[in-house]
């Protein structure tokens, strides 16, 4: 099925912006408009292009939809000069939305509380954080998401899956690569969540085979890209181990830690709580029912300290707390829970004995915001003239995990194919960005994967922030985060 599919992808190409392939076949929705915005003191115009650009099969028949937002700065001359930074989120299922609207698009949301967004009217600001200052950007939303679709005997199956998506998305880069004459540019990815392994899927299709498209660097925002390590399914021991640290991150957020050990100091705290995690809670893990009566006592009160559940709890879960007991665990005493993608956030628990959170309080506290908001910018600000459904997130199902020697649902990893276009692309820089109250990826699980042998270390760089898995609705973080994607690009 994967072989097939790749070679018909292969022969894929996309239409022209404005013309039809015949009189029954639909035109692609362009709208273009103009804008500008201030960066870093500098007064940025700016074109911006909206819209579908279409999948064709070998019979030159559309058979999906890619809808995409680019913006390009005035003043181009000589591509050379110009990075292009092509920006994606996860899911799988994700528009782009949350990275176009919260932070790096020339207009973003401007939240008045992290907490709650409350609801509408919300505010939109000019972004004085936009990377546009250093790179044209291209929002991509993938088939099933946004207003991406597909199209006449197009099906879904050919665009969901972790090869399927990447092939579908090389082909859209490529040819706005050669639609605007950028193939000579800096070439960027910048991705979140899901989007960080869509980046390794792509960097193998873009760089792995014919008509190579060479990157020079990667964002890896909220890293997930080997699931081994975040991932508490029966038998998978090394998923708490990559879990642990977050926790006690969250731990010390919300008052569960003598942070007077530490003279209050949370990076002191994190490192000693990533060298427990390796050097006693691993081992003691592997050690199954083997550790003596003494050693487990020890760890248990010290895994205690760092993450704030009690010795009792510990010791019922056999030393393996999963996200879900422990998002339920380390306030229910306050009928509270703590978020999944940002355990800053709590949530009111009505079932005071149950096992597993209601929801996750840091999703609903600020996705119909972003939805709002979004959807008011194209059409008000734009100029879009669509009134289709837009699927923000959720609207993918039956998601095709295999990925060949990389593995599949539980075990996928990407991270080979990111080592091996580091190895065969001198150039190629990843920056790993991670939030310390991100619980859904774990920033200690993402150090552990780029721990291993065949990454160029030299050439990875981690960034961390007091934030979650949408760092960027933390206004300092988002200042912080967006220069060190800018220091990336402008190196």
């Amino acid at each position: 099925m994967i072989r097939s599919l790749c070679a018909a992808l292969a022969a894929l190409c996309l239409s022209a912006p404005s013309l039809a392939q015949d009189g029954n076949s639909p035109e692609p929705r362009v709208y273009e408009s103009r804008g500008q915005v201030t960066v870093n003191g500098e007064r940025i115009r700016y074109s911006v292009t909206a819209g579908e650009t279409f999948l064709e099969d070998n019979a030159g028949n559309p058979v999906a939809s890619i809808f995409s937002t680019a913006y390009i700065a005035d003043g181009l001359t000589d591509p050379r000069t110009r990075p292009v930074a092509f920006v994606f989120n996860g899911g799988p299922g994700s528009a782009s939305l949350w990275l176009h609207m919260g932070v790096f698009g020339p207009q973003r949301l401007a939240l008045p509380n992290a907490v709650d967004d409350g609801a509408a009217p919300y505010d939109i600001v000019e972004n004085a954080y936009s990377i546009l200052d250093v790179a044209d950007l291209v929002f991509i939303d993938p088939v099933g998401t946004g207003w991406s679709r597909t199209l006449g005997e197009g099906e879904t199956s050919d665009y969901w899956g972790v090869t399927e998506d990447a092939e579908s998305l090389a082909t859209f880069i490529r040819q706005w690569l050669a639609d605007h004459q950028r193939w000579n540019s800096p070439k960027y990815l910048l991705g979140e969540s899901y989007g960080t392994l869509r980046i390794g899927a792509l960097l193998n299709e873009l760089e792995g085979g014919y008509t190579d498209v060479a990157i020079n660097g990667v964002a890896l925002i909220s890293t997930v890209v080997d699931f081994r390590y975040d991932d508490t399914s029966p038998g998978n021991d090394v998923g708490y181990v990559g879990l642990m640290p977050g926790f006690a991150a969250t731990a010390w957020y919300h008052g569960k830690v003598d942070q007077s050990r530490w003279n209050g100091d949370l990076e002191a705290f994190l490192a000693d709580a990533r060298t427990f995690a390796i050097e006693e809670y691993m081992p003691a893990l592997l050690h199954g029912v083997w550790l003596d009566e003494a050693r487990r006592a020890r760890i248990v009160s010290e895994l205690s300290d760092y993450i704030g559940l009690s010795e009792q709890f510990i010791d019922r879960a056999n030393l393996r707390i999963s996200l879900r007991r422990f998002q339920r665990e380390l306030r229910r005493d306050e009928g509270l829970s703590v978020g999944r993608l940002d355990s800053r956030f709590t949530g009111v628990e009505v079932d005071g004995v149950g096992e597993n959170p209601e929801t996750d309080p840091s999703f609903y506290g600020i996705d119909a915001s972003f939805t709002a908001t979004m959807l008011d910018y194209f059409t008000r600000t734009l100029g879009v003239d669509i009134s289709d459904y837009y699927s923000t997130i959720g609207g993918v199902r039956g998601w095709n995990w295999n990925a060949g020697s990389s593995g599949n649902n539980n075990y996928i990893n990407v991270g080979p194919w990111i080592s091996r276009a580091m190895r065969q692309n001198s150039d190629l820089e990843v920056l790993v960005a991670q939030g310390y109250y991100d619980l859904a990826t774990p920033f200690f699980a993402a150090e552990l994967m780029f721990n291993q042998p065949g990454f160029v270390q030299d050439r990875v760089t981690f960034t961390y922030y007091e934030a979650g898995h949408m760092m960027y609705i933390h206004e300092p973080s988002l200042e912080t985060f967006t220069q060190d994607v800018r220091e990336m690009i402008a190196e």
